[in-house]
């Protein structure tokens, strides 16, 4: 990390930016600027143990010159010269301990400032610039249709981001935030207001619980690396809706489960038997993903798996969303040893991970999706975001959808961009996942069925025709 000026001494901060590699950007990993942070707060520490010892030295070196004191007049070679010694050896201890007291604070006002920067970059005050020109708040398709960049659904937060991901009209997303605001509460954190209007005037989100039946269980080749993943929950999505799957891998004679997950898959009407419908969106944003981490449990041992087996989630949009909530669920935590988490266009700055977890985040500068829940990923050790800034344009007959930036085929390219990358941070990473699954080869893929418990449907639930993109969302 580059050197930092401390506060007050009238230098300037060194540019806080993420690391690039080709056309992406990446936070986080034992190269991000938190971690190093730690490596500085580890040595402040150091520091200032080093100086508590000195100081304890300095009392004994005092209270030794304080009994010498009656000896100043006997002879030089027996009296002051011993007193001088002993007071100029206290003279040097003490600048030793000060000067490490001064360097533990300067190291101490160096993290205040990164730290700040680092909020205020967060917050979007300062966007970085990747040589597009783009607009801070949108992107303008060369087609003339606006898709909100990531950067700008973080910015914007929840009420817009909510009416596109759960297809609520116009109309009723003014009620809602009405009922809000009349109410006195705020709207912009998107997981109590999912919550609120499951409970009130969308009852159609309100999560119920979710099985999980086998369907096929067959031996399959399996390609491990982030790309291989990603393509394996693609082919997943396109043999049908209401779907996840568990394979079995055996890395020196140690079983591992990769649990996959699709993206959102519209439903006719919404808050049907699909759990991966649209209302599937907000029990992933607003309540955990509680069922489906249920039903997720409930596969994994009809797949075979055993208490204290490893486990690597891989999710794309919704999917991914569920897929972390997986690692901050104490139930599903006590049962299995979740060592990886791999998301591609996914809202999960939300979501706290237990100690342990290590977790790549895929996302697109062109998509707003990975951005809707208004909260950036955090940058830890164990946790790396990696923003691809290509530039994707809409292909000719592609349906509007939510953009091109959140094609799960763009993913998979800069999944294997990932695994191409000598980027410290990327290594260690990937280096996790390789460590649980191995590198890939023969392996057993059992598919499940994932069906919400049925609901007596309302009229207004049948009535309701799907609104805007969210019929598109996660294709």
């Amino acid at each position: 990390m580059a050197e930092a000026t401390p506060s007050g001494s009238g230098g300037q901060l060194p540019p806080l930016e993420p690391a690039t590699d080709g056309s992406m950007r990446i936070r986080g990993g034992v190269g991000g600027i938190s971690f190093q942070l730690e490596e500085l707060m580890a040595g402040v520490a150091e520091l200032d143990g080093m100086a508590d010892e000195l100081a304890a030295v300095e009392i004994g070196v005092r209270r030794i010159w304080e009994e010498l004191c009656p000896y100043e007049n006997d002879p030089r070679t027996s009296g002051t010269a011993a007193l001088i010694a002993v007071g100029e050896g206290g003279q040097a201890v003490r600048a030793v301990r000060e000067e490490l007291q001064h360097l533990s604070s300067q190291v101490r006002a160096s993290r205040r400032d990164y730290e700040t920067a680092e909020s205020l970059a967060a917050a979007g005050i300062r966007m970085p610039d990747d040589g597009w020109g783009f607009l801070p708040a949108l992107y303008l398709d060369l087609k003339t249709t606006f898709v909100p960049s990531r950067d700008a659904a973080e910015a914007l937060a929840a009420p817009l981001s909510l009416a596109l991901m759960i297809g609520i009209s116009p109309a009723e997303l003014a009620r809602a935030l009405a009922a809000e605001v009349a109410a006195g509460r705020g709207f912009l954190a998107i997981g109590p207001l999912m919550r609120r209007l499951a409970e009130g005037t969308v009852p159609f989100l309100k999560p119920r619980p979710v099985t999980a039946v086998e369907e096929l269980t067959r031996d399959v080749v399996v390609d491990t690396s982030p790309a291989g993943l990603l393509a394996r929950l693609r082919e997943l999505d396109a043999e049908g809706h209401g779907k996840i799957e568990v394979v079995q891998v055996e890395t020196d004679g140690r079983k591992a489960y990769i649990v996959i997950i699709p993206g959102t898959q519209p439903g006719d009407p919404a808050g049907g038997s699909n759990p991966l419908d649209e209302a599937g969106i907000a029990e992933a944003l607003g309540y955990g993903s509680e069922y489906l981490n249920a039903a997720v449990l409930s596969a994994l041992h009809q797949a075979g798996a055993v208490k204290g087996d490893q486990v690597v989630a891989v999710g794309y949009s919704q999917g991914g969303a569920h897929a972390m909530n997986l690692s901050s669920d104490k139930a599903f935590l006590a049962e299995f040893d979740l060592k990886y988490v791999l998301t591609a266009g996914s809202p999960v700055g939300g979501i706290s991970p237990a100690p342990g977890i290590t977790s790549l985040h895929l996302e697109h500068r062109q998509d707003w999706v990975p951005g809707s829940d208004g909260t950036p990923n955090p940058d830890t050790k164990e946790r790396v975001t990696v923003t691809l800034t290509d530039r994707v344009f809409r292909p000719p007959g592609f349906d509007l959808n939510l953009g091109p930036g959140h094609n799960i085929g763009n993913y998979e390219e800069g999944a294997r961009a990932v695994s191409a990358s000598e980027n410290p941070s990327l290594v260690a990473n990937t280096a996790v996942l390789a460590g649980v699954v191995g590198a890939g080869g023969a392996g057993t893929a059992t598919r499940f069925a994932v069906n919400r418990e049925p609901k007596a449907p309302t009229a207004r639930q049948q009535d309701r025709p799907l609104q805007g993109a969210a019929r598109w969302v996660g294709r």
